[in-house]
């Protein structure tokens, strides 16, 4: 490896303690895995920054309002009693996470992780700037009193600034109607909560795309420390084909290495300049590499220069290297495929079936029964009712599961408009007759007055004196 090369990969290596932090400039690569990198970044990006600024109806499309506690999405309003979706939609995110790294390495850090999409956006602007790899090391050798380096770190810094401030902008959109945060931004009069998590995300955006870079993955992301448990054999990762490319030595265009007892990699080093966290990938797998494959893209182009077959470097397994068969459909990738189809489904009929009501049922814990003077048998409880529509709704409120129950304290349908959470304590009498245990299942039901399909059911325990002989 090159002399610069040695210093850029040394944040790497861990025989190296207490060693200054040498700043990374990858070069820059074009291929087809770069083009699909920039597809994936500009899709990504493009949804973050559009997003809030999408109208809808009388909002925009997507609001987290956390003053209102209302979760918009569309059409959809969630609210914090609708946790359930997010515990599965989380679930299917970690599944769908072990899924494709089992299957295919770390693709998620590779072109769709946060700090990799800003990392390159960030390295963009500073090549807009400061050119390339090799213009980038010959600006930072330049003394600090040199006008031209001032300028341009002082440009790079400061646009660095202005798009991290942008972000934090649009991620303060989110939570806030964002025409209505700008406007109170442009006036000094937005709450000092939203202007604090502006300027901390923008910061913390500039802080970790701009200045730590590939040091929040090598060092902050706990990600590449258990990888290794999802991976096996046939996991598709980056490999280096050390069979075909050693022994390495610099030749000739068209010289045939075989013949002089040579491998095929000319040890040029383009692998390590173009890694965004300056590690050798000949060296094998390592936990530092993200599998953006910028250097499988830049070694294909060298060999297409030298004459050589492409590939080595390349997506495969560790079967593949070794000449062994690779299988992609194993028991761990049928249990993951198994588990995230039954989730995903779970998730399409839960929200499918939502209904934008919510009942809860609260028993008197200091009485468990009383036995009144006609001789029946009387429950006291507290049910919640909460409007989750955008409207107001006419509800009925209903008993059943025992003979002859009667409900007092929601005779008449109630209303309520959006949002509203109505606590009325209500009491369930019943002959003991009808009593055939000393814990018997009662339902209430919530209905729309005029969708009797809008309705909600829980179950709750009546308590009596006996069970019935």
């Amino acid at each position: 490896m090159a002399k610069s090369q040695s210093k850029s990969s040394s944040v790497a290596d861990p025989d190296i303690l207490y060693a200054k932090q040498q700043t990374i400039h990858p070069r820059e690569v074009r291929g087809v895995f770069a083009r699909w990198r920039v597809v994936g970044a500009l899709a990504l990006l493009g949804l973050y920054y559009v997003m809030p600024w999408i109208p809808w109806k009388d909002r925009q499309a997507i609001l987290f309002d956390l003053p209102h506690r209302k979760f918009y999405i569309f059409d959809l309003v969630f609210w914090p009693q609708d946790f359930f979706y997010l515990s599965l939609l989380l679930l299917i995110a970690a599944i769908s996470l072990f899924f494709f790294t089992t299957l295919a390495g770390r693709l998620w850090c590779g072109y769709a992780c946060p700090q990799t999409v800003w990392t390159e956006t960030f390295l963009w602007i500073e090549r807009i700037i400061e050119g390339d790899r090799p213009q980038q090391l010959r600006l930072d050798r330049k003394p600090w009193n040199d006008p031209g380096k001032l300028l341009k770190k002082l440009l790079k810094h400061l646009i660095w600034l202005a798009f991290a401030g942008f972000t934090g902008f649009v991620f303060m959109g989110y939570f806030v109607p964002v025409k209505e945060l700008a406007n109170d931004l442009w006036s000094f009069s937005s709450g000092s909560w939203e202007t604090f998590w502006v300027f901390f995300y923008g910061f913390a955006t500039y802080l970790n795309a701009g200045m730590l870079r590939e040091q929040v993955c090598i060092y902050m992301c706990p990600y590449a420390r258990f990888q290794s448990a999802m991976f096996d054999k046939d996991t598709l990762i980056i490999s280096y084909d050390s069979r075909r490319g050693e022994p390495r030595s610099p030749r000739s265009r068209g010289v045939d290495p075989h013949t002089q007892g040579l491998g095929d990699c000319i040890n040029c080093t383009l692998c390590v300049q173009v890694c965004p966290t300056g590690i050798d990938i000949r060296q094998g797998l390592q936990e530092q590499c993200i599998a953006c494959a910028a250097c499988v893209d830049v070694c294909d182009e060298v060999m297409d220069k030298i004459g050589s077959p492409k590939g080595l470097i390349r997506y495969t397994t560790e079967n593949a290297i070794s000449g062994n068969p690779t299988r992609i459909l194993r028991p761990r990738v049928v249990a993951y495929i198994v588990i995230l189809l039954a989730a995903t489904a779970g998730f399409v009929y839960a929200l499918g079936h939502r209904v934008p009501l919510a009942l809860d049922i609260i028993r008197d814990r200091s009485v468990l029964f009383r036995e009144l003077d006609d001789g029946r048998v009387e429950n006291v409880y507290t049910l919640k009712v909460m409007n989750m529509d955008e409207k107001a709704h006419r509800y009925a409120v209903s008993v059943s599961g025992l003979e002859g129950l009667f409900l007092q304290g929601m005779e008449r349908p109630i209303e309520l408009s959006s949002g509203e959470v109505l606590a009325q304590p209500v009491t369930v009498r019943v002959d003991p007759a009808q009593l055939q245990a000393r814990s018997t299942r009662i339902r209430f039901t919530v209905s729309e007055t005029e969708n009797p399909h809008l309705h909600v059911t829980e179950e709750a325990r009546f308590l009596g004196p006996f069970a019935k002989r």
